[in-house]
């Protein structure tokens, strides 16, 4: 056998990879897709399933249980003269029966790319080669292309009966469980030339039916364009009485399909069974066959979308477009490396986040919960590659993305397939995540910094209203659907404020909202959804972590932009200055400013050693939130406050500081043997989670990650987090930097996440999205092969295919025996191209300015002593070559020239380890391409 099998192996740098005999062929699908929204999956043999939504599902929807307990998949039969009916995909009764057999004598290869899909497959003793190509077009069309190619190896002529057979579905996802039998009945079926096409005649729904106009269909033509002879349509027509979908009667008994329309066929479950003209397949000949399967609105797109695929010509153009278009999104930022495979590796990493933009967090086997769409936090976390390959097209959708925060500081969480479009909460499920108002913040900066743009802060937006109130503790009975979910102010106009205004609100809110620890409350969870148990007295000391670094960065950048804009006062509405409580004297009744309103405040005293100590009162805090929730719980006055920048700089400092000391004396625990770490958690006894207890050490990377990041852990706090992460959570076996160890009988007093069997998903799994965060707060504190190690970890794991069982990209974790799960739609791809790029690379811009500092270690440089990133950045594509002709480690060597363009580019320190291209440097610069050599030299 091949040596590649059950390990990738690459084609091409643009990701084309190929696969032999894949041992888990149940559990390995790869996507297909376009942003026109048709979503499919596909398996190894040809299951998975084709929609465009959670209520509009061509092929039943599948999880990956059901790839292998369900025989409903697309599928391809000949029945061949003197041998019987085989299956093209593999997929028969008789081909599985002879599974783990030495009569088994087939072979399966996949070969895909950007994005397509090849089966191949070989039954060696009939000397067959067949091929099944499929894709999505990379245009509007909701429609999969499938190209079966049929290959005579042999020495004989073979004939053959060819029969595509895929199954429609045409219906909700809903209705797997609820109705299936009675939506069969409401189902209409016409055949139409060729192929057939399913209208149900009306939407199920007990909460209100509706008349259908989606059309299901699906149509297939020869390689030269003529069209199947005939047509099996009902499912039970085509695999009999006793037959199945992997052994139907209607091919094994090679059985005429009526030539006619059949007749009473109304309100059934329907097979697009195809039956082509019979052939004799010389040797060395090749035949070709077309399947279109889709989605439309009206009957007449089916024909007019059918004529663009429907021979093998046209097939192969489409296809051609669309691997241009992919290969285009996956090569926006490229690298070229010492490291084998990296450069198609992360070609898959960059797509990601586009599947997952088209996906959302559901429509995939492993993501089978969900109705689609995107999170709160995910809408902000995918933005990230957005911003780093093109930052201008992003603009808007950052601004239309701050229509989702509430004035308590809380979010939306029900998100619309439209930009900007959040809806209220109709499912009475209140749920508060504590960390999303921190997301908002680090997506808007990395824009400001790769772009330079410091008026989107000013750029105004409404906020949303719904009937929760008080962080959703409390509902507004008052409050109506058809009141809108915009906040409104009191004479009834709609109140919209900045963009900065926005962030503030998420901040200062959190800055109060504390438990009894003085750490910011967990409430219904942070970024680990599964820390849900915890509500009344947990808290969340990686997060507080975050929230703390993030006001000192606003106050840096607040000063930035007003000395860039030229101005030195902010508006904000009046409620919320009474968050700046350091600005104020302080009047017990209600914590409102002193001075009149519509004039700009001046800072009353100075931040004192007394006055900071109020923040260590738990008691105070909570009234100053509860105050300030009580004033905006139905509407805003509609009067605004003029702040001086530096007053507000100085404020978010003070809180910010407060954190950090806060956070450093409290929460760093040192073991009786000196190992340190951060604590992460109290649970719902408010008790503490992380820390040394009689059944040894319980530690979680979150709070390693964020303390870590933007500076709140001391440098020797940095070292001995990473010691302990090294010693308590790298997984023996896999290499892979756990989430947590075991945390005893914190359960159900503190999340549903640890009753998961340990070292699967949130509990004690190599959970790459913390893991990549780690790895990028280890790079931005100056321990690179610390960082470089978790990296490492993650690209062998994710590329032992044997192991993992997954496709080329990154999943969501890693189990306990190195398996990754659910691929493809993840943060971790984001943030991962975040790290490489920003980090690694070290090529990321600081209030439009263009750094790069490489971090590089000596492997990642190729044996001709460079290592390339290309990408664009304001406007210009930009390649970054890194040479190191003396083959040194990061900490040997320094920069010691660099050229533009082959132009000398002047650098003021002698040997630095960074240099900064000012962006009016980069202005002047003519041409859209810039050629940037970094000579590295030792520092010696």
């Amino acid at each position: 056998m091949n040596k590649f099998i059950n390990s990738v192996e690459y084609l091409h740098k643009d990701g084309l990879f190929r696969l032999c005999d894949p041992s888990n062929i149940h559990e390995l699908y790869f996507p297909l897709c376009n942003e026109a929204g048709l979503m499919s999956s596909v398996t190894p043999t040809l299951h998975g399933d084709i929609k465009a939504d959670q209520d509009h599902f061509v092929t039943a929807p599948v999880t990956v249980e059901d790839l292998h307990s369900t025989k409903s998949a697309r599928n391809f039969w000949l029945y061949i003269k003197g041998e019987g009916a085989i299956s093209v995909t593999g997929n028969s009764a008789r081909q599985n029966s002879l599974r783990f057999t030495d009569k088994d004598k087939s072979e399966r290869i996949i070969e895909a790319g950007p994005l397509w899909h090849k089966l191949i497959y070989k039954e060696k003793e009939l000397g067959l080669l067949c091929e099944i190509l499929s894709f999505v077009p990379a245009n509007e069309d909701k429609a999969e292309i499938t190209v079966v190619s049929i290959i005579n190896q042999g020495y004989k002529t073979i004939s053959y009966t060819p029969t595509s057979a895929i199954p429609i579905y045409g219906r909700s996802a809903e209705n797997i469980r609820d109705h299936r039998h009675v939506t069969s009945l409401i189902n209409r079926l016409k055949v139409i030339d060729g192929g057939i096409m399913v209208k149900p005649v009306i939407r199920f729904d007990e909460r209100g039916h509706k008349y259908n106009d989606t059309i299901y269909y699906s149509l297939g033509a020869e390689g030269n364009g003529s069209l199947p002879k005939g047509v099996f349509p009902s499912v039970h027509g085509f695999i009999g009485a006793t037959g199945s979908f992997d052994w139907p009667e209607a091919v094994v008994r090679n059985k005429v399909p009526d030539i006619a329309t059949p007749e009473n066929i109304d309100g059934m479950e329907y097979v697009a069974a195809l039956r082509f003209q019979e052939h004799d397949l010389k040797p060395g000949e090749k035949k070709d066959y077309i399947l279109v399967t889709g989605i439309c609105s009206h009957e007449s797109e089916i024909s007019k979308v059918f004529k663009q695929y429907n021979t093998a010509l046209k097939a192969s153009k489409a296809l051609n477009e669309n691997k241009d278009y992919w290969n285009d999104l996956a090569s926006r930022i490229s690298y070229e490396s010492g490291i084998e495979n990296f450069t198609p590796w992360m070609n898959w990493v960059s797509l990601q986040p586009v599947f997952r933009k088209i996906y959302g967090c559901s429509f995939l086997p492993y993501h089978d919960y969900g109705k689609g769409g995107r999170g709160w936090r995910d809408l902000w976390q995918d933005c990230l590659s957005l911003i780093l390959q093109n930052p201008a097209n992003v603009r808007q959708l950052l601004i239309d993305n701050y229509a989702g925060v509430r004035v308590d500081g809380t979010n939306a969480t029900i998100i619309g397939s439209k930009q900007g479009d959040f809806k209220a909460d109709r499912n009475n499920i209140p749920r508060v995540w504590m960390d999303h108002g921190a997301w908002p913040y680090l997506t808007t900066k990395l824009y400001i910094d790769q772009s330079g743009d410091y008026a989107l802060l000013f750029e105004k937006q409404c906020y949303f209203r719904d009937a929760l109130i008080f962080r959703a503790a409390k509902k507004d009975e008052v409050w109506v659907f058809e009141n809108g979910v915009k906040l409104k102010c009191s004479d009834g106009s709609t109140y919209e404020g900045t963009v900065f205004e926005h962030i503030l609100v998420q901040h200062l809110t959190s800055f109060f909202n504390v438990g009894e620890h003085n750490i910011i409350r967990l409430e219904g969870g942070d970024w680990n959804d599964t820390i849900d148990m915890a509500k009344e007295r947990g808290e969340s000391t990686a997060f507080t972590a975050l929230y703390g670094c993030n006001l000192i960065d606003m106050a840096d950048l607040i000063l930035e932009a007003s000395e860039r804009l030229n101005f030195n006062e902010i508006e904000i509405f009046s409620e919320l200055a009474q968050l700046l409580d350091t600005l104020f004297q302080i009047n017990e009744e209600n914590l409102y400013p002193i001075y009149s309103e519509n004039t700009s405040c001046q800072n009353q005293s100075q931040q004192t050693d007394f006055e900071l100590s109020r923040y260590d009162s738990i008691s105070y805090k909570t009234d100053v939130l509860n105050k300030y929730l009580e004033s905006i719980s139905g509407s805003l006055s509609g009067n605004q406050t003029l702040i001086s920048i530096k007053d507000l700089a100085n404020d978010l400092r003070a809180k910010g500081n407060w954190i950090i000391n806060h956070i450093r004396k409290n929460e760093f625990i040192t073991t009786k043997d000196n190992n340190g770490f951060f604590n992460g958690y109290y649970n719902n006894d408010g008790v503490r989670v992380d820390g040394e207890f009689h059944d040894g050490i319980r530690m979680n990377l979150t709070a390693q990650v964020f303390t870590t990041m933007f500076g709140l852990a001391s440098q020797d706090q940095v070292k001995a987090a990473y010691l302990s992460c090294k010693k308590y959570l790298k997984d023996p076996v896999t290499g892979g930097y756990r989430l947590n160890t075991p945390l005893g009988p914190n359960q159900l007093n503190f999340g549903r996440g640890f009753a998961f069997a340990y070292g699967e998903k949130e509990n004690g799994s190599t959970f790459c999205h913390m893991a990549v965060m780690y790895m990028n707060a280890l790079y931005r504190r100056g321990f690179v092969k610390e960082a470089y190690d978790i990296f490492t970890s993650l690209y062998e794991l994710s590329n032992n295919t044997a192991v993992s069982g997954i496709y080329p990209g990154i999943p969501e974790y890693f189990n306990a025996k190195g398996k990754g799960l659910y691929t493809y739609l993840t943060g971790s791809a984001s943030w991962l191209l975040l790290t490489v790029l920003t980090q690694m690379y070290g090529v990321r811009g600081k209030g439009g300015n263009l750094i790069i500092e490489p971090k590089l270690v000596r492997e990642q440089f190729k044996k001709s002593g460079n290592s390339s990133v290309s990408t664009n950045f304001r406007g210009k594509d930009i390649k970054v070559i890194v040479f190191n002709p003396y083959q040194l480690d990061y900490g040997e060597y320094a920069i010691a020239k660099v050229t533009i363009n082959g132009e000398a580019f002047n650098v003021h320190n002698k040997y630095p380890d960074s240099v900064e291209i000012p962006s009016s440097a980069l202005e002047q610069m003519l041409g859209k391409k810039l050629n940037i050599e970094i000579i590295l030299s030792s520092k010696d």
